[in-house]
């Protein structure tokens, strides 16, 4: 309890650990709240927990909680299901995919993810998953990042189009990026530019957070 009275003076960091996958984890208290860290950015709550809030949002929560099933593709420490389960009540189920065990080893420690009883948490990588699932899904969450890099596979057409087919009539996808240059920009409108319009509707969320760009896709019934 001191350690998170004094988190609102000064960053408190409790742990430490280097992870295979995620070279550097840490646990610091911030804010009066836990917040998980790799060396250069936040991985989970924090301004993470927003940035992921705010796309639920524009999806709407009334929407949301009707969903039966929702697929995220990275978990971390899992700070969008916790607002999916404490903030939107969804009662769904939630299958949750992860590249790092270390990772989930954590998110059990200190923010008890394995007490969710609808979750499901598969260690996998995530472009294997998404090729074996054999599950449709109305609601697809992408927040994958090693530190500030996001892997090429993420933005290749093969992939978005995977995505594109395991959702549900009215399924949505919410991928969380990060805009660091102009490369960057091109690279999501690139992105943005070949999924079908005739399918799906699309949009951006840009500046988020100041640098994460939200991309929201829905699929036409």
């Amino acid at each position: 309890m001191i350690q998170k009275l004094f988190s609102y003076i000064i960053p408190i960091k409790i742990f430490k650990k280097k992870s295979e996958r995620s070279k550097i984890i840490e646990i610091t208290w911030a804010n009066g709240e836990l917040v998980l860290d790799s060396e250069n950015t936040n991985y989970s709550y924090g301004s993470l927990q927003r940035i992921l809030r705010y796309g639920l949002r524009n999806i709407g929560y009334d929407v949301i909680v009707k969903m039966d099933h929702i697929l995220l593709l990275g978990v971390a420490g899992g700070s969008v299901i916790k607002t999916l389960v404490d903030e939107i009540e969804y009662k769904g189920k939630i299958t949750g995919v992860e590249i790092d065990s270390d990772m989930i080893q954590i998110a059990n420690q200190y923010f008890n993810l394995d007490q969710i009883k609808q979750l499901e948490i598969i260690i996998d990588d995530a472009f294997e998953f998404v090729l074996k699932t054999k599950n449709k899904y109305d609601l697809i969450i992408i927040d994958i990042f090693e530190d500030i890099k996001m892997p090429n596979f993420l933005f290749e057409s093969f992939f978005s189009e995977r995505i594109c087919f395991l959702l549900e009539n009215n399924g949505f996808v919410l991928f969380n990026t990060m805009i660091l240059d102009e490369a960057h920009n091109v690279r999501n409108q690139k992105y943005i530019s070949e999924i079908n319009a005739e399918l799906f509707t699309s949009k951006m969320l840009p500046r988020v957070e100041v640098h994460n760009e939200l991309i929201i896709i829905e699929k036409v019934a």
